[in-house]
C-alpha cells in the first residue's frame, strides 16, 4: 500500500490500521515530506519537468465513462488537476479551475483526477454537484503493483498538482501546491498563442 499526503491520510490509515496494525500505519505517514509551501510531499516522487512527454493514460469519469488522453491530447491544450476531497488546499483551488474551464471553453480541456478511488465516488460526484463544477472529473485507479494508473506516471506525490499539456502532449507548466490564477492564466495564454 502507498504513503498519501497527511490531508488525505484519515481513510488511508483507518484501513492500513484495520488490516496491517498501527505500526505500519505510523511509517507510511512518516514517510511524507513538506513541501515548500507547507504542502506534504511523498518522499522520493518528483513532478514531471516542463517540456516532458505527458504520458498517456485511459481511465474512467463518475459517469463510468472511458476517457482516453492520447486520443484528445492534440486537439486542444489540456490542465490536469490532481486532487481528493479530503485536501483542503484542492477545495480553495477548485473554484479557479471552474472559471478557467469557462473562460476557455473549447479552447481548454479541463479534466480534474480525483485520487480517492472508486470507493468514494459517490461522495466524489456529490462534492463535484455541491459545488456546482463543470469541468470533467477522472477517478484514479490502481494497477496491479497498487500504483495509480495516471498519478504515478505525473510524479504526484502531493495535492493539488497542476499540469499544462500543449497539443504537442508536452509539459508547459508543473506546479505541486496552490497556484495564483494569474500565473496559470498567462501559461494557458502563453500556450494558446503558440
Amino acid at each position: 500500500m502507498r504513503a498519501w499526503p497527511n490531508h488525505r491520510i484519515l481513510p488511508v490509515l483507518l484501513i492500513t490500521v484495520l488490516l496491517h496494525g498501527p505500526a505500519v500505519a505510523w511509517a507510511q505517514e512518516k514517510a511524507m515530506t513538506p513541501l515548500s509551501g507547507g504542502v506534504p510531499m511523498i518522499e522520493g516522487i518528483k513532478p514531471l519537468d516542463a517540456g516532458a512527454a505527458a504520458p498517456d493514460f485511459s481511465i474512467k469519469d463518475t459517469e463510468g465513462k472511458v476517457y482516453n488522453f492520447a486520443e484528445e491530447k492534440g486537439k486542444a491544450p489540456s490542465i490536469l488537476v490532481f486532487w481528493s476531497i479530503f485536501c483542503e488546499p484542492c477545495r480553495i483551488e477548485m473554484p479557479i479551475v471552474q472559471r478557467l474551464h469557462e473562460k476557455y471553453r473549447g479552447a481548454l480541456t479541463v479534466l480534474a483526477v480525483a485520487l480517492d478511488g472508486e470507493p468514494l465516488k459517490n461522495s466524489i460526484v456529490g462534492f463535484v454537484k455541491q459545488e456546482g463544477y463543470t469541468f470533467r472529473v477522472l477517478i484514479d485507479e490502481l494497477d496491479e503493483k497498487e500504483m495509480f494508473k495516471v498519478a504515478d506516471p505525473y510524479g504526484v506525490g502531493g495535492t493539488p498538482t497542476i499540469y499544462l499539456v500543449d497539443p504537442a502532449g508536452k509539459v508547459a507548466l508543473a506546479k505541486v501546491g496552490r497556484f495564483k490564477e494569474e500565473d496559470l492564466e498567462k501559461a494557458i495564454q502563453s500556450v494558446l498563442k503558440k
